[in-house]
């Protein structure tokens, strides 16, 4: 036996529970990555080294140190 194709689905997606239902699953609930921006700077070759090797030290490699140091500065001079 055949299922008779409900031709009423019009109305049904105007109904209260479909417009919750699909503002529910068209939601996007993961947190938007933000881009990195790239910076420059010039320092001198010893103190890079020196940075580089405490960066290694920590498990870090040069661009994730930069943004830790950074973030560390930021966060006891925020004051």
């Amino acid at each position: 036996m055949a299922l008779k194709k409900n031709l009423d689905f019009a109305e049904q997606e105007d109904s209260i529970s479909a417009k919750k239902a699909k503002k529910l699953f068209t939601k996007d609930t993961r947190q938007k990555k933000e881009n990195k921006v790239l910076t420059t700077f010039s320092i001198e070759p010893s103190f890079k080294r020196e940075m580089e090797e405490l960066f290694s030290e920590m498990g870090l490699g040069w661009a994730a140190g930069i943004r830790f140091a950074l973030k560390e500065f930021n966060k006891k001079h925020s004051d």
